[in-house]
């Protein structure tokens, strides 16, 4: 057997130590092989795995599952693999998800303690360099200030799903006051913003409130029904950054000079936009979304590499502080 075969068997038992096993259609899928490939694979399980089970499915289909047991002491996992998990628990604190970070924390402690004991120091100074060459052992930056007790309090009212009271001031609010809200998703940004519905308000909006103004949350044991037509990632699709206002939402055009466009064009700006080469070389960026702010920001530093074309009062709040002496792009 090659080298590459045998990696493909190791990755399908794997697979196959799921509760619910797998069938040949997912092999097919998983390994984009035709039908007859994916049966002398499962041949190749059995043999090599004589623990492999087969069994007939309510679907109708044969599907072929392996006691983890049978490969535990295969699977022991690689300095890339401990590094991404420690890469993935430095972005969620940076992100100001504390309580999830804790969590792959702990399942990160797991998996090491399940490592062989003559494994293990060579391990640990392999995932020290990757996490190094990656650049996430140091990583320098601003991020916005936490408390480990609210976070602790919406990640609880979230996953329930259950109300939330919260002790919070707003920009206009000269003293902080309580208010109890249905929460549903969290935006990520340059700032977090907890999406709720605010209980005393039916109004039918929803709201964003900055998650470090918060100064205190509880949780409280009271269910809500959830908005039938609310989805999480389209509406977060209607901001560039956190925010969102129903006021600035409209058609978004960016012009990238011919110096900047391929550099441009390695940025995703929004998850929907449309990118369109001009003759000249320059890039036009079009999507639709709200937050100038937010978009100021980011494009400040472009300097005179980038014009908004639209909207205009995007473009009088960017045109007038774009600068040329700006030593490398973003």
């Amino acid at each position: 057997m090659s080298f590459g075969k045998a990696v493909d068997l190791l990755r399908l038992a794997m697979m196959a130590t799921t509760r619910r096993g797998i069938c040949l259609a997912e092999i097919e899928s998983e390994f984009t092989c035709v039908r007859r490939t994916a049966q002398r694979m499962v041949v190749a399980l059995e043999e090599a795995f004589p623990a492999t089970e087969r069994f007939m499915a309510d679907d109708g289909r044969a599907y072929w599952r392996l006691p983890a047991r049978a490969v535990a002491h295969l699977l022991l996992p690689t300095a890339d693999e401990l590094a991404a998990l420690s890469a993935a628990e430095l972005e969620l604190e940076r992100a100001g998800l504390g309580p999830e970070a804790g969590q792959l924390k702990t399942l990160a402690s797991k998996v090491r303690a399940l490592i062989p004991g003559e494994h293990v120091s060579r391990l640990e100074t392999d995932e020290e360099a990757v996490l190094e060459a990656m650049g996430f052992a140091a990583r320098p930056g601003p991020r916005a200030a936490q408390n480990p007790e609210v976070d602790a309090a919406i990640g609880h009212a979230l996953k329930a799903p259950c109300r939330l009271r919260i002790c919070y001031r707003s920009r206009a609010d000269a003293d902080a006051s309580w208010r109890t809200v249905e929460p549903l998703g969290l935006l990520l940004g340059s700032r977090r913003y907890l999406v709720a519905i605010d209980v005393a308000k039916r109004d039918g909006n929803i709201r964003h409130f900055r998650v470090e103004s918060m100064i205190a949350a509880e949780v409280v044991p009271e269910s809500f029904a959830w908005p039938a037509d609310f989805d999480l990632k389209a509406y977060a699709n209607r901001a560039f950054g956190s925010y969102y206002d129903a006021q600035e939402h409209g058609e978004i055009v960016w012009k990238f000079s011919p110096h900047a466009a391929e550099r441009a064009a390695g940025y995703q700006f929004h998850p929907e936009q449309i990118s369109e080469t001009l003759e000249d070389g320059s890039l036009l960026v079009r999507f639709l979304a709200s937050g100038h702010v937010e978009m100021c920001w980011h494009l400040y530093a472009w300097g005179d590499a980038v014009e908004v074309i639209s909207p205009r009062v995007l473009a009088e709040m960017v045109h007038p502080w774009r600068r040329n002496d700006f030593p490398s792009l973003p």
